[in-house]
C-alpha cells in the first residue's frame, strides 16, 4: 500500500485565491455553494463567459457576498481549479490506497483513470486544463509530476530525479490534454481519446525507461505489459 501522504503533501508555493479564508462551518458551506455555481456556469457556458455576478445568482447570494471572498472573476475560477485539483489528488489517494499497484504502470495509469472519473463527475473539472499548472519550486516540473515519482520510488525502487520528473511530467501533460479533448468531442469522453492517451504515455514511457529502470520497476513493467 503506497504511502498516500505522498500525493496529498503540501504545495510547494500554493497560490491562496480566496480573500477570506472561512473559519466557521457556516462560512465553509457558503464558500463551497459560491464554487459550485462557478462550476455549474463553467460547465454550461465555459469558463470565458463566467462573471461574478453570475455565480451570485446562481447561488441565490449577494454580489457582495462574493466579493468577500473573491476579489474578482479570476480569483473565482483559481479558487474552484484549486479545488478541483485538492479533490483530485484525495481521490488519486484513495484509489491508490484502495487498489493494488502491482507495476509501476498502475500507478500512471490510476492517475489518469482519476482525472476521467472526475470530467465525468467533477462540477466545472474541465477549468484545471484552461489553467496554469502548479509547478515545483526544486525544478519547474508539474508538481504531480513529482508527487507520483515519489510513489515510485517509493513503491517500486526508481531514482527520483530530475529525468524521471521530467518524463513523468512530459506525459501526464500529454495525457490531460487528450482527456481534456476527449470530454470536448463527447460529454462521456470520447474513447478512441482515451484509449490513445493510456497508449501513448505507455509507449513513451517504455521507450525512456524500458531499459534502464531498476530492474524491479522494469519487472512491474514487463508483467503489466503481458497481462
Amino acid at each position: 500500500m503506497p504511502n498516500i501522504d505522498l500525493i496529498l503533501g503540501a504545495d510547494h508555493g500554493r497560490r491562496r485565491s480566496v480573500r477570506t479564508e472561512p473559519t466557521q462551518r457556516r462560512s465553509s458551506q457558503r464558500l463551497d455553494a459560491l464554487l459550485d455555481a462557478a462550476a455549474a456556469i463553467v460547465d454550461e457556458l465555459g469558463f470565458e463567459r463566467l462573471t461574478t455576478q453570475m455565480v451570485a445568482e446562481r447561488a441565490g447570494a449577494s454580489i457582495g457576498t462574493v466579493y468577500r471572498y473573491f476579489p474578482d472573476r479570476v480569483a473565482v475560477l483559481h479558487a474552484l481549479r484549486e479545488r478541483s485539483v485538492r479533490r483530485y489528488r484525495e481521490r488519486l489517494a484513495e484509489a491508490m490506497e484502495c487498489n493494488e499497484l502491482a507495476a509501476w504502470w498502475d500507478v500512471v495509469d490510476c492517475a489518469l483513470g482519476v482525472c476521467i472519473d472526475l470530467y465525468r463527475e467533477e462540477p466545472g473539472f474541465s477549468v484545471v486544463h484552461a489553467a496554469p499548472r502548479e509547478l515545483s519550486e526544486i525544478d519547474g516540473e508539474p508538481e504531480i509530476a513529482h508527487r507520483i515519482a515519489k510513489v515510485l520510488e517509493h513503491e517500486f525502487g526508481a531514482v527520483d530525479d530530475e529525468e524521471l520528473r521530467l518524463r513523468l511530467g512530459v506525459c501526464l501533460e500529454t495525457g490531460a490534454a487528450l482527456i481534456h479533448r476527449a470530454f470536448e468531442r463527447e460529454a462521456d469522453g470520447d474513447a478512441r481519446y482515451l484509449d490513445e492517451a493510456r497508449r501513448i504515455v505507455r509507449d513513451y514511457l517504455d521507450a525512456h525507461f524500458g531499459a534502464t529502470l531498476p530492474e524491479g520497476l522494469a519487472a512491474g513493467a514487463a508483467s503489466s505489459s503481458a497481462a
